[in-house]
């Protein structure tokens, strides 16, 4: 594997899992840079840290001129948050897709995204039909490494933690021992976890399209700078 400083590029960087991940690529010694865009500015400061405001739409024209290794995508909301069906796919679908081109056209050839376990477009369900759509979209952009991080409920302190998100931290420990066999990829995991697993899912290499849920999560999470593990899901299409 390269030992290259990388540099790095982050979408929904003021998220959960956008914050925890950005202080990962921090701490990480084999990135020497890390980008965050955001709408507002994150407040924090570091040497490897560069935080730029942008304005979706116009995303494409305000990183002309960046080049950067790999991007990180933590874009996403809640149809509740978002107000409507159409402003919740605004944010996890056209933001995603509008971040995605940006970041191929800044040189990145991995990209890294987090979606949803049972993600499918053709669910029923708004938000997993939006998921697997945004990934089904997202593979089309040319990348040649395309990772996509499937949990179920995430676990971590929020600014405004949802009913039905502190409902499923204080079950999660009974909850998640039942879970097993196919049942697995429906286990809660912490947030840190998926953030470290897509720096794991960046070092691991491989070309091709992958997705990893649970089990697969805390394999890469666990994937420290210039290590590599045997691929444990083949690349799906």
């Amino acid at each position: 594997m390269s030992t290259t400083p990388k540099i790095a590029l982050v979408a929904g960087a003021s998220g959960l899992i956008g914050g925890l991940l950005v202080q990962a690529l921090i701490e990480a010694p084999d990135y020497s840079r890390v980008f965050a865009l955001t709408r507002r500015p994150l407040g924090r400061e570091h040497p490897k840290l560069a935080n730029r405001i942008v304005v979706f739409a116009r995303m494409a024209d305000q990183l002309k001129g960046m080049t950067v290794n790999e991007a990180f995508c933590c874009l996403g909301t809640t149809r509740a948050a978002a107000g409507s069906d159409e402003a919740f796919r605004e944010a996890d679908l056209d933001a995603v897709m509008l971040f995605a081109r940006a970041a191929r056209a800044a040189g990145a050839t991995r990209f890294v995204v987090v979606s949803s376990v049972n993600a499918n477009s053709d669910s029923k369900n708004l938000y997993l039909r939006t998921k697997g759509e945004m990934e089904e979209a997202v593979a089309t952009v040319g990348f040649p490494s395309l990772d996509i991080m499937q949990p179920s409920l995430l676990l971590g302190s929020r600014k405004e933690m949802r009913p039905l998100e502190l409902v499923g931290t204080l079950l999660a420990p009974l909850v998640n021992p039942f879970l097993t066999g196919t049942r697995e990829s429906l286990r809660a995991i912490p947030a840190a976890t998926v953030a470290k697993a897509m720096i794991g899912a960046a070092r691991r290499g491989g070309r091709g399209v992958y997705r990893h849920t649970y089990s697969a999560i805390l394999q890469l999470s666990e994937l420290k700078a210039h290590q590599a593990i045997p691929v444990a899901q083949q690349p799906r299409k």
